[in-house]
């Protein structure tokens, strides 16, 4: 049971490196498209520019993924099976059943499925005709291949999961404050799934109906909100409460909670607030704990709930057009009602999920950004050690000694690094010195189960990982 535990521990820490692709490149690009748009500057190149990350969203989760599964020191041949085999599925999708929408769960299992191709295919024997394609690069020829399989199969399991979801919407719409609750709950808990939008299309585009003077007829709260309907905004108004209160204050909560790289995480959660404050783009934000911390992604979506059922209540009805961000709410301030009451109401939300998160990060020890395990020094640190500290940028001999105490280069079975850890996985602990590793002046050990372990080295990772390439 405890194998099962360290090895599900293990697994969910990868998945959480994984995410770390796609949040990088979201906050400039969600400012870019909202700033750019045709009711701002109205630059259609700029808003191109910011539009294609998240129009390709599935591909940047793809290779989030591919890059943490996939045991290899050279990665190159993975992450372009990868790529193709998301296009592949994508367009297997679409010539099976042009209605299924998987959004960045598609990706997520492209890059865990071509992972597992490239672990499984990369030691492969075949004739010495196919040498060319064998070894590592066999996953490029295999992968997308396996794709269509795949698509085949999720072309059957996906169309009824969304037909369910649809029919749900149908009938929450009709329960009035527990609906609203209800849909805010389970928008926010869809998206690591992709099926939010499924789950939204109805209430966005096909809730009520609004005859305008010149006799068009609009249907859903998005569109009927914007035609100047005086019934839509109901199922809305939540969205500016989390998007411009609740997050930001989660983003506090955990900069506040960052044990270390404070500079580094107050840069990060610093720039997702703005960009969910003023685009309403939000993951940039979710995705930095939806995974290594999924209780509190659970809260934010009862919280997400509970603001929806509060506005209902207190009659808020605003909407928007690109999302819940300051923009939308000085811009359709005039068509709404009790406008006024999201402010009030976001203070109090922020502080909600300041607290909350600030308690939950604490209490449970969750590994939000910044929380790494303290430095343990030692005494036995001799004077060249000392003198081999990443502040004296000796990475040769710093990376040397970590290879040494890892049990040498043949006793590494996979490694890799993320911002500021080197992630390893070794063939025999026994071998390893994890004692002599924390010597090193690295930041911290975490080991994860007997062959894997997380050095935390800081923000000059990728300077050790150069020098530890050169030696394996």
């Amino acid at each position: 049971m405890k194998a099962a535990l360290n090895s599900f521990k293990k697994k969910l820490a990868q998945l959480g490196r994984s995410m770390l692709v796609p949040v990088t490149a979201m906050p400039v690009a969600g400012i870019l498209s909202r700033i750019a748009s045709p009711d701002m500057l109205d630059i259609p190149l700029l808003k191109s520019a910011g539009d294609i990350v998240f129009g390709n969203m599935d591909i940047l989760f793809a290779l989030g993924a591919v890059v943490a599964f996939a045991k290899a020191k050279d990665k190159v041949s993975p992450m372009v099976a990868s790529l193709l085999s998301i296009l592949v599925l994508k367009s297997t999708l679409a010539a099976l059943d042009e209605t299924i929408s998987m959004g960045i769960f598609a990706g997520i299992i492209v890059g865990c499925f071509t992972a597992w191709i490239f672990n499984h295919s990369k030691d492969w024997k075949t004739p010495k005709i196919f040498d060319f394609f064998t070894g590592e690069k066999f996953v490029i020829t295999l992968a997308p291949i396996a794709t269509v399989g795949l698509g085949y199969v999720l072309s059957f399991i996906w169309p009824p999961i969304q037909m369910v979801l649809d029919g749900f919407a149908i009938g929450i719409a009709k329960l009035g404050a527990v609906g609203v609750f209800i849909f805010g709950f389970l928008n926010r808990l869809l998206i690591p799934v992709g099926l939010h939008h499924v789950f939204n299309s109805y209430i966005y585009f096909n809730l009520g109906s609004y005859t305008q003077a010149d006799g068009t007829v609009v249907t859903g709260e998005m569109t009927r909100f914007l035609a100047g309907d005086p019934t839509a905004g109901l199922f809305l108004s939540m969205f500016f409460v989390v998007m411009m209160f609740g997050l930001p204050g989660a983003a506090l909560a955990m900069y506040k909670c960052a044990k270390k790289r404070k500079s580094e995480v107050k840069g990060l959660m610093t720039s997702s607030a703005i960009t969910s404050f003023v685009t309403g783009i939000t993951e940039p934000l979710e995705f930095s704990f939806m995974f290594v911390a999924p209780q509190l992604y659970f809260v934010h979506a009862l919280y997400t709930g509970l603001a929806g059922a509060v506005c209902y209540l207190l009659g808020i009805r605003i909407g928007f057009s690109s999302g819940g961000n300051i923009i939308d709410l000085v811009l359709n301030w005039g068509l709404g009602s009790n406008v006024i009451l999201i402010i009030p109401v976001g203070i109090a939300f922020f502080a909600l999920y300041y607290f909350t998160f600030r308690f939950l990060i604490v209490k449970y020890n969750l590994k939000t950004l910044g929380r790494e395990d303290d430095f343990i020094d030692s005494e036995e640190i001799t004077e060249e050690e000392k003198n081999a500290t990443l502040s004296n940028k000796n990475y040769a001999y710093i990376a040397k000694k970590i290879v040494e105490n890892l049990g040498g280069a043949a006793n590494i079975e996979n490694i890799g690094h993320c911002m500021t850890r080197l992630r390893v996985e070794t063939k025999d602990a026994s071998l390893m010195n994890l004692e002599k590793i924390k010597q090193m002046g690295v930041k911290g050990v975490i080991t994860l189960s007997d062959t894997s372990v997380q050095i935390i080295i800081g923000s000059e990772v990728q300077q050790v990982m150069a020098e530890i390439e050169q030696i394996i």
